[in-house]
């Protein structure tokens, strides 16, 4: 069912690319050819049918999109954070800092004096 759902997906996405390509930014796209006595209507009819169908194809790609989702999702239920991926408080500690708690001062070299002259 999977694979069906996909399948019906990459249907639309197609249809609904075609549609679009043949459109026009400006209104003319597959209408203005066609031209003459027959604008009065068929070219309104023309770019009505292409602009619903592009609502309709955006429309049916969401719901299958969704209704993929919701077929295809987490069966296992578990959802949030993989705990496997989270640090673990065993490691040991450095060396050293066994007893003080205080940071210590930063060591200059002689490198950052003559770097700030």
């Amino acid at each position: 069912m999977g694979t069906f759902i996909t399948v019906i997906i990459l249907i639309i996405a197609f249809l609904l690319g075609a549609v679009i390509l043949v459109q026009n930014p400006k209104g003319g796209g597959l209408a203005a050819g066609f031209t003459g006595g027959a604008s009065m209507g068929g070219v309104q009819r023309t770019t009505d049918f292409l602009e619903k169908s592009t609502w309709y194809l955006v429309v049916a790609l969401f719901v299958a999109c969704i209704g993929a989702g919701i077929y295809n999702g987490n069966s296992e239920g578990s959802v949030g954070i993989d705990e496997s991926f989270l640090p673990t408080n065993s490691a040991p500690a450095p060396a050293g800092s066994e007893g003080s708690s205080e940071l210590s001062a930063p060591v200059e070299t002689s490198g950052s004096e003559e770097a700030a002259e």
